[in-house]
C-alpha cells in the first residue's frame, strides 16, 4: 500500500499496517502450532497420500496425479494439470495432519470434478487478479504523483478484484476442509483423526479469514481515504 496518500505520513495507514501484521502473525503462529502438535499423532496407519488417494477414487477423481512439493507446508492442488501436491511430510507422513491437510487438497479435485460454484467463479477470476495484482500499485503511484483522480479511481477498482478473489476463496476452502472432515470420519478411522483433522484444518482456514481480511480494510482504507481528499 502506498502510505503518502496526502501529506505526511497517515496515523490510519499506521494502525492498519500494525493489525495487518498481527493479524497475520497470529494466523501463521497458531496454524503452525496446531499442525505441529497434531503431526505428531499417529494416523490410523495410512499415509496421507495413500487416504487422499482413496477419497479421490471414491469420489469418481480416480485420473487425479499425486505428486510431491518441495518445501513445508506448500501443499495445493493444481487444475491446471490435475494434481494434487503434496510436501514431503504429508505425502509420506501417518500423522493425523498430514492426512487432514492431503484430503482438504483432495477436496479442492472433487469441488472441481463436482462443478462446485464457488471454485469456478474462483478459477474465472484468477486471470483477472492476476493481471490486477501487478498493476493497481503501479497506476495508483501514478495517480497520486500526477494528481489524476481517474488513475487512483481505477487503482482501487483493480484492487477490488484482488478483495473479492479472497473473499470468494473462503468458501472455497471451507467447503474443501468439509468435504476432507466429512470423507476421515465416513470411512471410519479413528474419532482421533476426525477431531485432528477439524482443529488443523480450522486453523488453517483462519489464515484466509485473516487474509481476506486485511484487504478488505486495505479497501476500505483506500476508499475512506480517496473520499477524504476529493
Amino acid at each position: 500500500m502506498f502510505p503518502y496518500y496526502g501529506f505526511g505520513i497517515d496515523p490510519s495507514y499506521l494502525l492498519l499496517v500494525v493489525v495487518s501484521l498481527v493479524l497475520g502473525l497470529a494466523t501463521q503462529s497458531y496454524i503452525d502450532s496446531t499442525y505441529r502438535t497434531w503431526s505428531k499423532v499417529p494416523s490410523d496407519g495410512s499415509s496421507g497420500a495413500d487416504v487422499a488417494r482413496r477419497m479421490l477414487d471414491a469420489n469418481g477423481c480416480s485420473r487425479v496425479g499425486i505428486r510431491r512439493v518441495a518445501g513445508r507446508l506448500t501443499d495445493h492442488y493444481d487444475p491446471r494439470d490435475d494434481n494434487l501436491y503434496l510436501s514431503g511430510d504429508n505425502l509420506s507422513g501417518g500423522s493425523v495432519a498430514s492426512v487432514a491437510v492431503a484430503c482438504h487438497e483432495a477436496g479442492h479435485a472433487i469441488q472441481r470434478e463436482q462443478g462446485f460454484l464457488m471454485m469456478r467463479v474462483r478459477t474465472a477470476l484468477v486471470p483477472v487478479v492476476n493481471f490486477s495484482q501487478n498493476m493497481w500499485m503501479i497506476v495508483f503511484i501514478a495517480g497520486v504523483a500526477l494528481n489524476i483522480a481517474g488513475l487512483t479511481t481505477l487503482a482501487i477498482l483493480l484492487f477490488a478484484f484482488s478483495v473479492l478473489f479472497q473473499v470468494v476463496t473462503l468458501p472455497v476452502e471451507f467447503d474443501a476442509s468439509r468435504r476432507a472432515v466429512a470423507y476421515i470420519q465416513a470411512s471410519g478411522m479413528s474419532e482421533i483423526n476426525v477431531r485432528g483433522a477439524r482443529k488443523v484444518l480450522t486453523a488453517a482456514a483462519l489464515t484466509y479469514v485473516a487474509a481476506a481480511l486485511t484487504s478488505i480494510l486495505q479497501l476500505i482504507y483506500l476508499l475512506g481515504r480517496t473520499n477524504r481528499d476529493e
